[in-house]
This record gives C-alpha cells, sequence and structure tokens, in this order.
C-alpha cells in the first residue's frame, strides 16, 4: 500500500491543504502511519494527538488515529483544543510525540498537521520524510490502542501555576478558535476582571478571520478596550499558538514590542541570557534587551528554527513577528499564547507599569508591514542570493542570517525567501518617514535588478 500528497501539501514547518482539493481522510491516514512507524523505529510506543476547531478536524483526527495504530503505534487522544495544549500533552503525558491538526489562521476550508517528535521540533527534511514514506509504502504493521482522555482541565491548571501577577482589567478576543474554552476557564482562575469576545469555538469564524497580527482582526477588542476603559486586550490565532495585544489606548503591541515587556521582566531573574528574535524584529528590540544587560540573538525566522535555537543556547525567552512567544523559563519552551497573555499580566506587575506606560515607554519607530512580492518559486531564493552578491560587493552592512537585513544610517531593510510561499518578504523600519521612503527606494532598486518591479 503506498500514498501520494499533493505536492503543495508538505511545507516547511507543517502539513497543509484544502480540504476535499488537496487533503483528505486517506491523507490523513498515511500521516498517521508515516510519523508513527518512525516513532515505532525511534523505540517509541505511543502518540498523543489533538485538534483545533476546524469543521473537518474531528474525521481528520479519526483518519490519523487510525493510521498511527495500524502502523502499531498507540494513541492518546487528547481531544478539541489549542495547539499548545497539545505540545503540554506530548511535554507531560507518556508519550513520543504528538501531532495537533490544525489549519491556524489559514482560510475555513484548510486543514493541516503540527507535529513535535520526542521533545523536538519537526520539521523541513522530517516533514519530506513523511511523504518519502507514504510514496514508498515504507511503513511497520501492527495494531494499536486509542485512548481519549480530557487534558484541558490540567493544561490550564499549568497555565495558572506559581502566578504572580496583579489584578487588572483586561479584554481577551479568541476569535471563535481552538484556545475560546482554555481562555473561558483561565480568565475564570486569574484575578481582575475579564471581558471574552466570541470564545465559543466555530470553524466558520462568523466574527472575524482569527489572525491577531492583522490590525483589521482586532477591530472587535479595540472596540471592547475603549468602551470599557480597560488596561489591554489579547487577541489568539485560530489554533492558539500566536498573540496579539492592544494597549488601554488601542494601540497594537506587535511580536518585537510584547517582546520587549517580557524580556525586561525575565532578565530581572535571570541577568544576562540569551533573548532571541527573528529577522523581521525591530532593531529596537536587539538595542533594549542589550540595554538591560541580556544578549541579543537574531535568528531564522519559523516557529520550528526558533525552538531548535532555544534548545541549542539554552534562551529562556525568544519571539517572532508574527506573535509566536516561547518561555523555556519556568515552562516548556513552546509557542503557547494563553500563557503568553498570562506572562504579560505578571510583566506589567513585576515591571511595576502598566501595559499602556510599557508600550508608551518604547522608542517610536516608522516601519512597513510585511510586504509580499509574488514571484516565481524556481526563482525566489536565486533572487535572494543576487541581492547578497551585489550589497556583499557595494560594501553595505549585510546580516545573512535569513535572507538579507541591511543596516544602514537610516535604519535597516530586510528581504527574505518565504519557506511556505512563491513570495518574497520584504520589511524595513527608520527613525522618520524621510528615511523610510531611501530605505524602500533601496528595496526597490534590488528587486528591480533581478528583474521584479512592484
Amino acid at each position: 500500500m503506498t500514498h501520494n500528497f499533493h505536492p503543495t501539501m508538505l511545507r516547511e514547518y507543517d502539513i497543509r491543504g484544502v480540504v476535499g482539493d488537496t487533503l483528505s481522510d486517506k491523507d490523513a491516514y498515511a500521516i498517521g502511519r508515516s510519523f508513527a512507524t518512525l516513532i515505532r523505529r525511534a523505540g517509541g510506543k505511543r502518540v498523543a494527538v489533538g485538534y483545533d476547531g476546524r469543521l473537518s478536524s474531528p474525521m481528520l483526527a479519526d483518519a490519523l488515529i487510525a493510521g498511527i495504530n495500524a502502523a502499531g503505534v498507540d494513541a492518546l487522544n487528547v481531544g478539541l483544543g489549542p495547539t499548545p495544549m497539545l505540545y503540554y500533552a506530548a511535554s507531560t503525558e507518556d508519550v513520543d510525540g504528538g501531532i495537533q491538526i490544525t489549519g491556524s489562521h489559514n482560510p475555513p476550508d484548510y486543514n493541516g498537521f503540527k507535529f513535535v517528535m520526542q521533545g523536538r521540533p519537526f520539521y523541513g527534511a522530517d516533514i519530506l520524510g513523511i511523504g518519502e514514506m507514504a510514496a514508498a509504502g515504507d511503513w511497520e504493521a501492527g495494531e494499536g490502542t486509542s485512548e481519549s482522555i480530557d487534558i484541558v482541565d490540567a493544561y490550564v491548571d499549568r497555565l495558572v501555576e506559581g502566578f504572580a501577577g496583579g489584578a487588572f482589567r483586561i479584554g481577551w478576543d479568541a476569535g471563535n478558535g481552538a484556545a475560546g474554552t482554555v481562555i473561558e476557564k483561565l480568565t475564570a482562575r486569574l484575578p481582575g476582571e475579564h471581558h471574552l469576545l466570541f470564545t465559543d469555538i466555530d470553524g466558520h469564524f462568523p466574527n472575524h478571520h482569527p489572525d491577531p497580527t492583522e490590525e483589521k482582526n482586532l477591530a472587535d477588542l479595540r472596540k471592547l478596550v475603549a468602551e470599557k476603559s480597560l488596561d489591554f486586550g489579547v487577541a489568539f490565532d485560530g489554533d492558539g499558538d500566536r498573540i496579539g495585544a492592544i494597549d488601554g489606548e488601542g494601540r497594537v503591541i506587535w511580536g518585537d514590542q510584547l517582546l520587549q515587556i517580557y524580556a525586561a521582566a525575565v532578565l530581572q531573574d535571570l541577568p544576562g541570557a540569551t533573548v532571541i528574535a527573528d529577522v523581521k524584529a525591530s532593531q529596537a528590540l536587539f538595542d533594549r534587551v542589550a540595554e538591560l544587560g541580556g544578549k541579543p540573538l537574531m535568528w531564522k525566522t519559523g516557529h520550528s528554527l526558533i525552538k531548535a535555537k532555544m534548545k541549542e543556547t539554552g534562551s529562556p525567552l525568544a519571539g517572532e513577528m508574527s506573535g509566536h512567544i516561547f518561555f523555556a523559563d519556568r515552562y516548556y519552551g513552546y509557542d503557547d499564547a494563553p500563557y503568553a497573555a498570562v506572562r504579560l499580566i505578571e510583566a506589567a506587575t513585576k515591571l511595576g507599569q502598566s501595559v499602556t506606560e510599557l508600550r508608551g515607554n518604547m522608542a517610536p519607530m516608522v516601519n512597513t508591514p510585511e510586504m509580499r512580492f509574488q514571484v516565481d518559486e524556481s526563482r525566489k531564493f536565486a533572487i535572494v542570493d543576487e541581492v547578497l552578491d551585489r550589497l556583499a560587493e557595494s560594501g553595505a552592512k549585510v546580516d545573512r542570517t535569513d535572507g538579507a537585513r541591511v543596516l544602514t544610517d537610516d535604519g535597516w531593510w530586510l528581504l527574505r525567501a518565504s519557506n511556505t510561499q512563491d513570495v518574497l518578504v520584504a520589511r524595513a523600519e527608520a527613525k522618520d518617514e524621510a528615511a523610510l521612503t531611501r530605505l524602500l527606494a533601496a528595496i526597490d532598486e534590488q528587486l528591480a535588478l533581478s528583474g521584479i518591479v512592484r
């Protein structure tokens, strides 16, 4: 028995497709059987499975578990919940790996799979290997068992364990995503006053798209915070591994700005610690970490890559522009948005300032959102290489961690190839509008020299 996946499904950090088009129950079975074969060959016996609130998730979970069992591996079904709840199960239950069925923040007809294997992220070549095993029918055979447990309360207990935060008035927008029930139970355990939006889990996403990194999706939360004069607001993506936040004045607190707040608190307890952020993060963050006595480390974009780098460097805290925040300090080192919300309450308490003051104290920077340029898949990495070659000849100050991040007197600009789409991603940040215009002209010039006109 062999199985071939649609070529668009196997991605850098996960497997994702359109249900009924590129993704079916047969795919889920093959993924389960391939992953469980790897687990069994590594001496493992049991895999945790969780799923998000999309309409197709229960069907895919059944097929995935059937595939796991057919490889002679047992399944522990933790049911409906956010991706970090599955990571929690994989960290605390007697299992050798975990799979979360989730479409994250993709449109409602998408779904997919995120993996963890024996406590490490599973990505890149690992995911391509799943496809190769399925195509060759290189599978173990056997009969595994399936057991369902309810882990929600244990997970919420862990979120508030050792909580040392004060009482605030907070708005919470779950966006009808998979974290809804967790947010209801969590806020009932926290001091203060909590106002909840869209905590009913609904795969149609009737209120707004569950992606807090797009400002338009924060409109309902902004309105709630303004109407009730709340201290701040937090929002979650579809599977609860990314956080968005606004302060009491409705200003967005982007991922790298949240990281400045967390770093100030964590570095009080762990002086000199390494704090990691991706190449899209503000220079203000790296400067602030250094100023606080920490070691700033710029690393490649991608939650799996950041998690691996944290393990390697012993870093207690990392984050991405996209709202993935990772705490290894007093926690497990994976991206968990409900936990990040708890730590925001704690940080404001520890630092003795309101979230609005903490946001207001940050150096004002003018920057662009992420700009995306559609390019041919075969050209995307080549273009970045061409740009790097030209920059090297011109003697520019370039960081090559992930694409080209160019530092000038005006600020910095970034051009990198997306790992998940046929696009180039660019971003720029400067001290004023005139400087930003010059940086954008530099990006345009480089793109034009490689035949891309925007």
